[in-house]
């Protein structure tokens, strides 16, 4: 059977890393779950067949008593036949019940360990009165999402902000628990069980199955009094500025409540600190402390600035808290500024969208066909991790999520093909965490790169292209140089041919290319992704297996909408940052703080840039090991951006340059959420897992500094026209070859490179990123040098009789 198809076209996860070694391999066989009559009673096993014999006894009554008792025995050794065949059948049944239930308990695990590794933490499930809430809001999010696309609503994207974020926030306190440690006395009466039977959707007979197979199961129970009360406060809170009644001096409706800003009476205060408290606790529930533990920061900087010594460059005059509550609350710099916007215009569609794509099967697809094309390479393994994490991070958009999906599939065929698990686990968490610089769906602070700087989403994706190219490129090398180096064996994969893939399931492209083609036409992202959702469900009825019923359809939108809840919550949150930033003047007050810290140690221009952008890549990665990337790119723009901007880089180069940076803190130690998720995928040793995913994931970090320092470095984001792009792409592409050679220490088709050639290697390729005449032609001279000496060392060894390259003596595994 096919370690990547199992007979229905479903793509089953592979066995955990630490499940014991008995326990049977998902991916070794056994289809998916699908409907099956549930194990027959013993009442419902079928009796032996006796009718032949019935009808044989009364053709015969005239017989003999030995003719009868001949008639007899016959029909007891048919039925003795018969019934073997039917507990024989019975048998088979229960075996591939058990198959399934082990393949859906595989399928539950690996959504349970992607949502662990998530930016957001898991959430519940949930089923009766909740679950239908969630339901029907979702729908109704959804609905209002697609509305706002064709029929903007007359009031304003002001007033549509404020009632999507009532429709959100209070889902938010229904999905994720609270997390905290109560009293065993308020444990006990907390309703923290988990769903009874009665709560559970209907199975096969016999069975009870979770009301949302699709969410994740780590977190079971059912929301308690005080996420109610939530519920009910967010619902008031978040509709406050609309409702067209009036509470003594405040309320008075939509009008009303915007002629009062600057001028905030009680009830306006009231109301937007319980909004402020509500979304704190929120982002605690959704994201952990670090991002509210921000906010409070820069909540504390606005409030007590003006205590700071005023010869302090981040010293401000001072605001009282119904200034920032009206900042927060009544502009369009706070809760519902640039970021809350992003989520509701696009970050819902296309989370629809892509849960409209993987409900149509084409995740699977995707992972079938990077298998297919690759199925008699001797890479195969390796080039299947990363064009599986390619393809899906065009409808992902989310690393550590990405990392498990390809791992569950392709870490048995990486096993089997000998790649040690700190090495697949890299090469998995360095292939996932592509999936949030893929286009065309790349993670959500792209869209807010589109809004700050005014420019389509076209655009934005023309400018990760070429990037994007190269990320992938470094990684595809050191899988060929780590297969060389590390003799890793040839895979045999049991799949189709590509050719009769694509022209089986090649139609899930359609929707992909329709974006693009949409987008090029001038056609808005909004409407252009809704426009590939309605295609992708038209052509799901292709497959029979996989066709978007209206119970699967409902199922999809429910999933986009939830899938929005956490970065809703994060984006509204970070309003609280860029209204703070906004009415201080932190921002440039940061930025000539930076830029001073780069002049102290030069005065050349050239290199005040080199170290302003050196010291702003630090403290992006800084700063995104501690909160979600959406949160990271927005403090990052409002503080390092302005730097890069007063030193004359050009806004695309700055908002890109911040955009990478806030993306790799995924694969950045000590935290690195998709290592992590590798690790816990393969079961191999967490840090070196993380130095295996940074050694992949290396041109990544080195790019964005390219497009940055020299105008030329424009042509990497498809500036400045064909021949600077042509000239940009070409060295680069060669600094990323020599980079991965010297980290790999491994020359294709020579052998393995010393210690003094890895060096220059590394030098070479970092001269070579400065993308001008003269550092260019030095980084190749210095790469031809390194080959030279390759060459040379291995000719020496040749005729001394010494082992040659790529001989058994040379495919020995470094240890980590």
């Amino acid at each position: 059977m096919s370690p990547i198809r199992s007979p229905d076209g479903s793509s089953p996860p592979g066995r955990p890393a630490n499940s014991p070694a008995g326990e049977p391999d998902p991916t070794a066989g056994g289809a998916p779950p699908r409907p099956r009559a549930a194990e027959p009673d013993k009442a419902d096993i079928a009796r032996p067949a006796d009718t032949a014999g019935t009808a044989e006894r009364a053709d015969t009554a005239e017989q003999a008593g030995t003719a009868e008792q001949a008639g007899t025995a016959e029909q007891a050794g048919t039925a003795e036949q018969a019934g073997t065949a039917e507990q024989a059948g019975s048998a088979q049944r229960q075996a591939e019940l058990v198959d399934d239930a082990r393949t859906v308990d595989a399928e539950r695990a690996t959504r349970d360990l992607a949502a662990q590794f998530e930016d957001e933490k898991p959430g519940r499930v949930l089923a009766g009165p909740a679950g239908l809430l969630l339901t029907v809001a979702a729908l109704a999010v959804g609905g209002l999402a697609l509305w706002q696309v064709f029929r903007p609503l007359a009031q304003g994207s002001k007033y549509y902000l404020i009632i999507f974020l009532a429709g959100v926030l209070p889902l938010v306190f229904l999905v994720y628990p609270a997390g905290l440690r109560l009293p065993a006395r308020l444990r006990r009466s907390g309703g923290t069980a988990r769903p009874r039977p009665s709560e559970a959707t209907a199975g096969p007979r016999g069975t009870d199955q979770l009301a949302d197979p699709g969410l994740p199961l780590a977190v079971s129970t059912r929301p308690t009094v005080v996420d109610w009360a939530l519920v009910v406060v967010a619902v008031a809170a978040c509709l406050y500025p609309v409702l067209p009644i009036s509470f003594g001096t405040g309320g008075g409706g939509y009008n009303a409540f915007l002629d009062r800003q600057g001028l905030l009476v009680p009830l306006d205060l009231v109301m937007g600190t319980l909004l402020l408290l509500l979304l704190l606790e929120a982002c605690r529930r959704a994201t952990g402390w670090i991002l509210p533990a921000v906010c409070l920061l820069f909540l504390g900087y606005g409030y007590y600035g003006g205590l700071l010594p005023q010869a302090w460059p981040v010293a401000h005059a001072g605001l009282d808290f119904s200034q920032l509550v009206d900042a927060f609350y009544n502009s369009d710099s706070g809760f519902y500024g640039t970021p809350l916007d992003v989520a509701a215009s696009y970050i819902v569609l296309f989370t629809i969208y892509g849960a409209v794509l993987e409900l149509s099967g084409a995740g699977r697809f995707f992972v079938d066909l990077s298998a297919a094309a690759f199925r008699r390479s001797r890479t195969a393994a390796g080039r299947t991790a990363v064009a599986s994490g390619f393809l899906l991070g065009t409808v992902s958009g989310s690393g550590a999520a990405t990392t498990v999906s390809i791992g569950a599939v392709t870490w048995p065929l990486l096993r089997r093909a000998g790649y040690p698990p700190e090495r697949a686990g890299g090469m998995l968490a360095a292939a996932g965490v592509g999936a949030i610089l893929s286009p065309p769906t790349l993670g959500a602070a792209a869209f807010i790169i589109a809004e700050y700087l005014g420019v389509s989403y076209l655009q934005v994706l023309g400018w990760a292209t070429v990037p994007t190219v190269l990320y992938y490129l470094g990684i595809l090398l050191s899988v060929e140089i780590d297969a060389r180096r590390s003799g890793v064996r040839p895979v045999a994969i049991d799949v189709s041919s590509p050719w009769r893939l694509l022209a089986r399931f090649g139609y899930h492209f359609a929707s992909l290319i329709a974006i693009i083609a949409f987008l090029a036409v001038g056609m808005s992202a909004t409407r252009a992704v809704v426009y590939a959702t309605v295609l992708a469900v038209v052509l799901s009825f292709l497959d029979r297996a996989n066709r978007l019923t209206p119970a699967r359809l409902t199922a999809a939108l429910v999933t986009g909408v939830r899938g929005v809840l956490a970065v809703a919550a994060v984006c509204a949150a970070a309003g609280i940052i860029t209204a703070t930033t906004t009415k201080t003047g932190l921002g440039p007050q940061a930025a000539a703080l930076l830029v001073s810290g780069a002049e102290a140690a030069t005065s050349d221009p050239t290199l005040v840039l080199v170290l302003t952008a050196l010291l702003a890549a630090v403290a992006l990665t800084l700063l995104g090991l501690a909160v979600p990337v959406t949160a990271s790119f927005v403090i990052g723009w409002v503080i390092v951006g302005p730097a890069l901007l007063d030193l004359g880089v050009t806004a695309p180069a700055a908002a890109m340059f911040v955009f990478y940076f806030a993306v790799l803190s995924e694969v950045s130690p000590p935290t690195a959420l998709a290592a992590v998720a590798a690790a816990a995928v393969t079961g191999g040793r967490l840090v070196p897992t993380m130095w295996q995913t940074l050694r992949y994931a290396l041109p990544a970090y080195l790019t964005p500094i390219a497009f940055v320092i020299t105008p030329a470095g424009l042509g990497l984001l498809g500036i400045g026209g064909v021949q600077r792009i042509a000239f940009a792409g070409a060295v680069s592409a060669l600094s990323v070859t020599v980079l991965a050679v010297a980290a790999g220490g491994w020359l294709p088709g020579v052998g393995p490179v010393g210690i003094p050639e890895r060096v220059l290697g590394a030098l070479s390729g970092v001269i070579l990123l400065w993308l001008e005449p003269v550092p260019v032609t030095v980084g190749a001279v210095l790469a031809a040098v390194a080959v030279a000496g390759v060459l040379v060392r291995h000719g020496s060894v040749g005729r001394t009789g010494g082992p040659r390259a790529e001989s058994p003596a040379n495919l020995r595994e470094e240890k980590p």
